[in-house]
């Protein structure tokens, strides 16, 4: 059955890179993105993998860990990083999964028969500290991942996790945010956001990033 957003990521053990990876554990109390290749010394994914490297400051900030997975074994992995070091001009800082036996991918339904029959999709996972889904995006072969809107969203979900705001279209860190429809209590609004609000309609309620 296909996993959804709210679901207890699975954990599993698997080898990697790193080592021998027990996914819960590996994972700690933090976040973490889980995000496939369809297989070793393909182009878009070596760009991918090399952004995701350069990243790391950008994700350790946020406390999110990075682990990527493809269907090779561990020596074709060290091979690859070896050329997306070289051509990515960086060094691969995080583990990649050897996923020969499809045991993760099945897990994470990424195998989907009418792309390939055999290799994973594109797809990636957003995991927060209490092991659940929080976003899942799968992309075609031909389009890279948008590392930038990644970042975002995880901004997005760590923000609304500790106050009662969504993020409109576009949002960016230190732009207004939105009061959620539920919250109508107004002693409570002003204890929440004392920079106060804009009433655009009794449903659209802006306010400053409440971490600013």
């Amino acid at each position: 059955m296909s996993l959804r957003l709210g679901d207890e990521a699975p954990d599993f053990v698997q080898e990697s890179t790193q080592g021998t990876i027990s996914f819960h554990q590996w994972l700690g109390d933090g976040w973490g993105v889980l995000f496939s290749h369809p297989a070793d010394f393909t182009p878009v994914c070596t760009t991918e993998l090399g952004l995701t490297a350069k990243l790391k400051d950008e994700f350790s900030k946020r406390n999110v860990k990075a682990i990527a997975l493809s269907v090779d074994p561990v020596d074709s992995h060290n091979q690859w990083i070896n050329d997306i070091n070289e051509t990515q001009l960086t060094q691969v800082n995080f583990p990649i999964l050897a996923d020969a036996d499809r045991k993760v991918s099945s897990l994470y339904d990424m195998i989907h028969p009418n792309a390939n029959a055999t290799l994973t999709v594109r797809s990636l996972f957003i995991i927060d500290p209490a092991k659940k889904i929080r976003l899942i995006i799968t992309y075609p072969a031909s389009t890279g991942r948008n590392f930038d809107e990644i970042l975002r969203v995880i901004d997005s979900l760590q923000l609304t996790e500790h106050h009662k705001v969504a993020t409109p279209g576009n949002w960016k860190p230190g732009e207004d945010v939105v009061i959620v429809p539920a919250l109508q209590d107004a002693d409570e609004i002003a204890r929440r956001f004392p920079k106060g609000y804009k009433a655009v309609k009794p449903y659209l309620r802006l306010t400053p990033d409440p971490r600013i």
